[in-house]
């Protein structure tokens, strides 16, 4: 089995208030479940106006598949990001656990 996790971390310049980064990582996150079908979470920031963590998670019993699917959250976020945020980091962890 593989795990892939990401943490994601934004910048949100256009945020005023906690209400509107919040709009933004909420929305993301939802049409990271819907859309991709991956566990997705505001896993950390969340009392700074104007930054953001969005953490994601891919398991799968083939390495290329999480791969693939990981980089296709990652580009998703890039697209719906535009003109509303910007990634500033991103962490990768993939762990394989034989079994």
């Amino acid at each position: 089995m593989i795990t892939i996790s990401v943490v994601v971390t934004l910048s949100i310049p256009s945020a005023l208030s906690l209400k509107d980064k919040r709009s933004v990582v909420r929305s993301l996150v939802e049409r990271l479940r819907q859309r991709l079908h991956v566990a997705a979470a505001e896993v950390g920031m969340q009392d700074i106006v104007q930054s953001g963590q969005i953490g994601f998670a891919v398991v799968s019993g083939d390495r290329g598949v999480a791969r693939h699917l990981a980089d296709e959250a990652h580009r998703f976020i890039e697209q719906e990001l535009i003109g509303r945020a910007e990634i500033l980091d991103v962490v990768v962890d993939e762990t394989a656990i034989e079994g």
